[in-house]
């Protein structure tokens, strides 16, 4: 099992994104406090209801499900599409078996670790488990599909798989284009506690919630979770971490018992604005898959957003992390191939320099595929 924040106390936001087409369920997760929103997309297709990317079945996401199928028709169609995402991975088993006739299709490239298993050793049902591409693409004449990968990653492959649904022009994606907001989507408002745990300048500090202490800890744990490790942010002695930690009212375990190895350096703020500038929600690679899984991928990575952009549907992004709908278009796609092409490609410096550094251990390690990041030469035959 994976310490996955909440530790099995998910909440679900159900939202209702293209109306009567197209609903969101987010549920938090990550790593201690370095969580962010993971999203199950649902969309309205002619044989009624198709998951992708699912989340946790708990008891409120079930619920959720049930009410949309009493008004549009069962679920018929559960998408995984990713072969290395275990976030949306883990939930899968689970989805099906509270949707038992619903079919499951998977990416193709699916791989464990450290054992190579069978799907249905994992959980996914027999008989009803398909392979997109390799055996068909669900709800062809509704959906366009279009596959990045397989990208060989060493111990296994990268695969996505994404779509445009014409009836609502919304092109759904999984991991590798993201838009980040400025400001805390609305699911923390019911567990604000990372952005408050975040938010604080030493250890002996209280979590006090006000908006402007919500605003400061989401800047920091984006941050965090794009760069790992980030150039402004410096981790004080242990001494001097354990010592803060006997500060009164922290002993508790919303605080992590008063433990906070962070210190964040005065320049911290202008690396969230050069990530999440102003001026609207941006389309982007995510620093952290840019540098440990397209670092020498990206000619693969620019060829399928320029096959995107092909969709003359798309009018919206709905990425499984972070905000969706992002407004999107082909032109916008186009712009954004063209800029990723022509900027450095998986820096090493500044706050790229953390993640630059693991991706290197690992090159030398033999467990990812050697050569100079920006050479492309990690895709699969």
């Amino acid at each position: 099992m994976l310490p996955l924040y909440p530790y099995g106390q998910r909440r679900t936001l159900i939202r209702e994104l293209i109306p009567g087409q197209v609903w969101s369920f987010e549920q938090l997760q990550g790593v201690f406090y370095v969580a962010v929103p993971i999203r199950m997309t649902v969309l309205r297709v002619q044989d009624g209801l198709m998951l992708y990317a699912p989340v946790a079945p708990t008891g409120e996401v079930r619920d959720g499900l049930r009410a949309l199928e009493a008004l549009y028709g069962p679920v018929c169609t559960i998408v995984l599409p990713t072969a290395s995402g275990l976030e949306h991975k883990l939930p899968v088993p689970a989805m099906a078996r509270a949707f038992p006739a619903a079919t499951v299709w998977v990416t193709p490239g699916q791989w464990s670790f450290p054992w190579r298993l069978p799907s249905s050793f994992l959980g996914f049902p027999l008989g009803r488990t398909k392979v997109l591409f390799d055996q068909g693409l669900p709800h062809a004449a509704e959906l366009h599909w279009e596959l990045l990968g397989p990208l060989d990653l060493g111990l296994g492959s990268f695969v996505e798989a994404a779509c445009v649904h014409r009836a609502s022009g919304c092109l759904l994606v999984t991991d590798a284009l993201v838009g980040i907001g400025q400001t805390p989507p609305s699911l923390f408002d019911g567990d604000p506690r990372p952005l408050l745990f975040h938010a604080r300048e030493r250890g002996n500090e209280p979590l006090l919630d006000t908006p402007e202490r919500r605003q400061l800890g989401w800047q920091r744990l984006v941050l965090f979770a794009s760069y790992l490790r980030p150039a402004s942010l410096e981790v004080p002695g242990w001494l001097e971490v354990v010592a803060d930690a006997f500060a009164p009212g922290l002993r508790k375990s919303d605080a992590y018992f008063g433990l906070y190895p962070f210190r964040w350096q005065p320049n911290w703020l202008e690396e969230f604005r050069a990530l999440v500038p102003d001026g609207g929600v941006r389309i982007q690679v995510a620093p952290i898959l840019e540098r440990l899984v397209f670092p020498r991928s990206r000619a693969a990575l620019l060829e399928w957003i320029r096959r995107l952009a092909a969709a003359q549907e798309v009018r919206w992004l709905v990425p499984a992390h972070y905000e969706a709908p992002v407004g999107c278009s082909p032109e916008l796609l186009k712009a954004l191939a063209d800029g990723l092409e022509q900027r450095p490609w998986a820096p090493n410096q500044g706050s790229w320099a953390y993640l630059a550094s693991i991706d290197e251990r690992l090159v030398r390690l033999k467990l990812v595929p050697g050569g100079s990041a920006g050479n492309d030469a990690s895709l699969k035959p």
